[in-house]
This record gives C-alpha cells, structure tokens and sequence, in this order.
C-alpha cells in the first residue's frame, strides 16, 4: 500500500477478539478473558498518525433492552447490519454453533415488485423455474431492478412453476418472459446507485419475503420509492 493511496483511502483493521497468543490456544478461554488480554496488547502498540492502524472493536453495553433496540434501529444509518450479541462467558467455537452468539439484525428494507422473468434454477430444482426477475413501475413501464431465487415454499415454487410454463411470453435462451401478474415482496438488507441497471439501482441480498398474491400489479411499488431509500441510504 502507498501513503498516496492510504491518504485517499485510509484503512483501518478493527480487532475483536484474540485466538492465540505465544503459542498458546485461547479459542477455549471464556470471551471476557480472551477480550481482556486483547486490550491490554492494543493499549501497548505505539500510537500513530498514519491512517493505518489498528483499533479495537468498540463493545456496546447498553444498560436495557430499551436502549438496546434503539441502538440497533441506527445501524443503517451507521452502514451496519445490527448487532453481534455475545455471552461474555462463550468460548471460541467454529461453525454455526448456537446459544452463544446471536446475530441481531435491523428489519430489511421490503418493496412489492412484479415478477417479469423466469429462469430455471439448478441442482435439485434444475427442472423447475425458481430463478425470477422482478420489477416496478416507472409510469406506465415495469423496469427490472432485481432478482431473487430464495424465499418461497416448495409449494409456492411448484404453483409459480406451473404459472411460468402456462403464461410464457417469449423465450431468450434459458429465460422465459412471462405475463406480469405475480406480486412478490422482496426484502433486501442494502441498496446502492448503479449506473449498469436500467433502473440504476442495485440491491444488497435480494430475496423473496412473500407472495402478495392479495395484491394487483398496479398496487406494486414505483421506481420512486427504490429512489427515496437510495436518498435516505446516502443520508
């Protein structure tokens, strides 16, 4: 890394917890313990201007679970996901061990858009058409904007199977455009400018949240709202 490139882009490595030390495992060692000895190896590197440097992750320790869900609600603000909450006693483990850690996220942003495109999806569903495109309104015009694979039952995904194959449009290659009649809610945790979609926005982990199947396409959202996130996003 250049000093140039620190200056225009200063990296910073924010450290959280200390596995090993001197040879020694700490992985069984309870967090508080292992937490301890990270700060006191921090609070002994020297300090610098430089912007890289090396910080610890600051622990959030509020004192109600009030207060804690009002944190929590300002990640997005923050550019956050929410909070890890750790038990101060959990050792290290590897893998999706439960009980001792707990990601707790914000509620994703959610928009009702129109479902345009099918595609089929692959391994176990290969033969069924799980892979969608979706859209909202721009005037009169549904402009695609995202798309998503994940959130519907097997159920659904048979019933919308069935649907694709029976209202098919057109066909360009592997998709299949079909008749825009499927209101799905998509959730999506973050969402970006993009000058490479026709909508000129890109979502962060779209996903099918339900099927609206209470709602016409004229009730879908509009290129507006995805605009107005993106400008409370950017603040």
């Amino acid at each position: 890394l250049t000093a140039k490139l620190l200056n225009e882009a200063p990296v910073t490595i924010m450290v959280y917890d200390l596995l090993e030390w001197r040879g020694q495992d700490l992985r069984p060692q309870p967090l508080h313990a292992r937490r301890q000895l990270l700060e006191a190896l921090v609070a002994q590197l020297p300090t610098s201007d430089e912007p890289l440097a090396i910080h610890l992750s600051p622990l959030v320790q509020p004192s109600s679970w009030v207060d804690a869900t009002a944190l929590r609600d300002e990640s997005r603000a923050n550019r956050a996901e929410g909070f890890m909450l750790k038990r101060l006693d959990s050792s290290y483990q590897v893998g999706r061990i439960k009980g001792d850690w707990w990601k707790w996220k914000i509620d994703p942003f959610t928009v009702d858009a129109v479902m345009i495109y099918a595609q089929r999806g692959s391994g176990r569903r290969a033969s069924l058409y799980t892979d969608y495109t979706f859209a909202v309104w721009d005037g009169e015009e549904l402009v695609p904007f995202a798309k998503a694979y994940s959130g519907l039952t097997d159920a659904e995904i048979q019933q919308v199977d069935a649907f694709v194959r029976r209202n098919t449009k057109e066909r360009f290659g592997p998709v299949r455009s079909v008749t825009p009649e499927l209101v799905m809610e998509i959730a999506f945790e973050g969402i970006q400018k993009s000058t490479r979609h026709k909508s000129g926005v890109a979502l962060r982990f779209p996903r099918i949240a339900r099927w609206r199947k209470d709602k016409p396409i004229a009730e879908a959202d509009t290129i507006e709202t995805l605009r107005t996130l993106l400008a409370e996003v950017n603040g």
